[in-house]
C-alpha cells in the first residue's frame, strides 16, 4: 500500500518521507516561521507541517481545576493561555502556504476544529493530520476524510478499539490513502518506552501506511523505526532550542534534522529484501575465497596425495569441498608449485 502526497509516493519501496512540524516554534513570529520553512528545505525535509487552530477553537477560558495543566512541559498554564501562546494565526496561513510551494517544500497542516479545515481547504491542502489528542473525535476525523485527501493519523493513548473506530470513519467517510502513526503522547517520550515495534502491528492490523510521530529526544527511535517499516518520521523542528517557546524542548535543530534525513535514509537503504543473491559489492572479494592449490611441481602421470594439494586463498581454483576427492587421482599434464587446480588437469 502506498499513499502519495503531493506526488511524491510514500511507502515501504520508497524512501522515509521526513516531516518537520512546526508547530509553535515560530514563537509569535511570521518571520521566523518563513525562517523555519526554508530551513525545513534546506536540512533535507519531505515536508513541513503546520498545526491550524486558536485558543479559541481548543478549548475555553476557563479558570475550571480541569483546566489547568499539572506537570509536564507546561506545568502550571491554563489550557486556554498555552493556546493562545502557541497558535500559529489563521492570517498567517497564506503566506507560509505560498512561501513553502514559492521554495518547493510541500506544506500541509494538522487542523483542530472545522473551521481549520475549511481554511486548509481554501489554500489547496495536500494531505492532513489528525493529532494523537484528536483521533477520537470522530466527527472531525469524518469531516477531515471527506476531502478525499490523504490523512495521516496519530495513534498516542488510543486503544486498539478507538484507532479501528478512527480508521472505519475516516474509511466510511471517503479516506482512500491513511497514514498511521506509532506515537507516545509525552513530551519528551523516554525511548525505553518508544516501543516502535508497534508500528509493524498498526501496519498489518489496520493495512496502513505505517510510521512515527516521534517525541523522543534525539533521532535513534526515528532510525530503528525505519529499520522496522516506518514509511514516515514526524519530528518536531526549531532553529534552535535556546529560542525558548512551547515545543522546543523535544524539538530537533537544524543540524539534527540533516541528520535525521540522512540516517533514516540510509537506514532504509541499509534494509533491503531477503534473499539469496550475492550483492554487487561482494563481486570482487569472490576470488579470495579459498581454493585448492598445488603445493609441489608433479609431472603428468602421477598420482596426487594429500601433502601434494592446500587449501588456500585465492578462489581461482576448483572449490575446498572438492579436496578429498582430489586425493589418488591422476595427472594429466604437468603442473608447477602454486598452480591453482582445475578439472581439465586430471583423468576422468
Amino acid at each position: 500500500m502506498n499513499v502519495s502526497i503531493d506526488g511524491v509516493k510514500i511507502g515501504p519501496e520508497h524512501p522515509p518521507y521526513i516531516i518537520a512540524e512546526l508547530s509553535a516554534n515560530h514563537n509569535g513570529s511570521l518571520n521566523r516561521a518563513l525562517e523555519t520553512i526554508n530551513e525545513a528545505k534546506r536540512r533535507g525535509a519531505s515536508a513541513i507541517k503546520l498545526q491550524t487552530y486558536t485558543a479559541d477553537t481548543m478549548t475555553i477560558d476557563s479558570d475550571r481545576p480541569e483546566f489547568l495543566i499539572k506537570g509536564g512541559p507546561w506545568d502550571g498554564y491554563k489550557l486556554y493561555d498555552l493556546y493562545k501562546w502557541a497558535q500559529t494565526p489563521f492570517e498567517w496561513h497564506k503566506a507560509m502556504f505560498d512561501y513553502a510551494r514559492e521554495i518547493g517544500i510541500t506544506v500541509f497542516s494538522t487542523p483542530f476544529d472545522e473551521t481549520a479545515v475549511d481554511l486548509l481547504e481554501d489554500l489547496g491542502s495536500p494531505a492532513y493530520k489528525i493529532a494523537s489528542f484528536e483521533m477520537t473525535d470522530l466527527p472531525l476525523v469524518e469531516y477531515v476524510a471527506r476531502t478525499r485527501k490523504p490523512v495521516i493519523m496519530s495513534t498516542g493513548m488510543a486503544t486498539e478499539d478507538e484507532i479501528e473506530e478512527a480508521v472505519a470513519t475516516a474509511r466510511a467517510a471517503g479516506c482512500k490513502e491513511l497514514v498511521l502513526l506509532h506515537c507516545i503522547s509525552s513530551y519528551p517520550a523516554p525511548i525505553e518506552q518508544a516501543n516502535v515495534a508497534q508500528l509493524v502491528e498498526l501496519g498489518r492490523r489496520f493495512d496502513a501506511v505505517p510510521g512515527l510521530s516521534d517525541h523522543t529526544l534525539g533521532t535513534t527511535a526515528s532510525v530503528a523505526a525505519v529499520a522496522l517499516g516506518a514509511c514516515l518520521i514526524e519530528k518536531h523542528f526549531i532553529l534552535s532550542r535556546d529560542d525558548g517557546g512551547p515545543d522546543s524542548g523535544f524539538s530537533l535543530e537544524p543540524d539534527e534534522l540533516s541528520r535525521l534525513c540522512t540516517d533514516t535514509r540510509d537506514a532504509w537503504s541499509a534494509v533491503g529484501k531477503a534473499g539469496y543473491v550475492r550483492q554487487e559489492a561482494e563481486q570482487p572479494n569472490k576470488m579470495f575465497r579459498r581454493s585448492i592449490y598445488f603445493m609441489r611441481d608433479l609431472k603428468a602421470g602421477e598420482v596426487v596425495a594429500e601433502q601434494d594439494i592446500r587449501r588456500i586463498r585465492p578462489g581461482t581454483g576448483i572449490e575446498p569441498k572438492y579436496f578429498r576427492s582430489l586425493i589418488g587421482r591422476t595427472l594429466k599434464v604437468s603442473v608447477s608449485k602454486g598452480t591453482p587446480t582445475a578439472w581439465e588437469q586430471f583423468d576422468e
